[in-house]
């Protein structure tokens, strides 16, 4: 399969399985979504280092421990690129048990408009005709909710806004994904395993036995994803990979209405309808483009 080909289809994986992880999160009561957060960084540790062998990338990981002794500028790097995706992890596990999905997922449809800037500004790139279309359906969905509730939360802004640098520090460090995700767990693990020591509910896993199935399960959900999400960040143009994230919240916002129960404004529909012709859009844009592909 070709490159682009291959990314998009990395992407759409990636986030069919984060939209799994909402409603999963509720099964691991009586942890909370700092407790989940840290079980899943510490979980994923073991189960990232699994999948390297399995796909044969331990030269890999090799290699960018040497890169690390070798490059202080990129060591230095590591703990904020850890920092930035600690961040969203928390927000994005602990919003589902907080009732807040909806104001989440709304930040995860303005992600790909600010990956589209960002790709424009600092990658030069440009947009197909289609793929323009849809980023204006997509504003016009912005500016009504804009127009709507004249403000946007904070969980909306933190999600939209702490992406876009998280993905530029990542491709100047130039890591692979599996490798760069062993690194910034390592980075985050000390703190996973602060908050479970001092905040941990005691005997979590002796009452709900079955968390020790349930933990390790989403640990690796959430592994699988994001190893897809990075690996396809690396083979698609930015503006692309910005655009292919509309799929993520769509599939978020049916979670929090079916399985999580949030509630939703009738107003909602004008911020959403042009939103998700944008997924259309920019759906038929990649299917085009895969099978021109094929025929080359």
């Amino acid at each position: 399969m070709h490159l682009s080909g291959r990314g998009v289809a990395l992407s759409v994986a990636a986030s069919v399985l984060f939209a799994v992880m909402p409603g999963y999160v509720r099964w691991l009561a009586p942890l909370d979504g700092v407790q989940v957060f840290a079980q899943r960084v510490l979980w994923s540790i073991p189960l990232v280092l699994l999948l390297v062998v399995l796909v044969r990338q331990t030269a890999l990981l090799r290699e960018t421990f040497a890169r690390l002794r070798r490059e202080p500028l990129l060591l230095a790097a590591c703990p904020l690129a850890a920092a930035l995706i600690g961040v969203q992890w928390g927000v994005f596990l602990w919003a589902p048990l907080a009732g807040h999905m909806l104001e989440v997922s709304m930040g995860y449809f303005l992600l790909p408009l600010a990956m589209v800037l960002t790709g424009r500004l600092f990658y030069g790139e440009r947009l197909r005709p289609l793929q323009q279309l849809a980023v204006a359906c997509a504003v016009l969905g912005v500016l009504h909710e804009l127009w709507r509730t004249q403000a946007f939360s904070w969980l909306t802004l933190i999600t939209a806004l702490g992406y876009p640098p998280y993905f530029m520090l990542r491709r100047w460090m130039r890591l692979d994904a599996l490798s760069g995700f062993v690194v910034e767990m390592l980075m985050l693990a000390p703190l996973a395993v602060w908050l479970i020591v001092v905040y941990g509910p005691v005997g979590a896993f002796t009452q709900k036995p079955e968390l020790w199935f349930l933990v390790p399960s989403m640990a690796l959900i959430g592994t699988l994803a994001f190893a897809s999400m990075m690996a396809s960040s690396r083979l698609l143009p930015l503006g692309l990979f910005g655009i292919l994230s509309y799929v993520e919240p769509v599939l978020l916002f049916a979670v929090a209405l079916l399985l999580l129960g949030e509630h939703f404004d009738a107003g909602q529909w004008l911020t959403y309808l042009p939103i998700w012709l944008a997924v259309l859009l920019v759906g038929c844009d990649s299917a085009r483009l895969l099978r021109k592909q094929r025929q080359v």
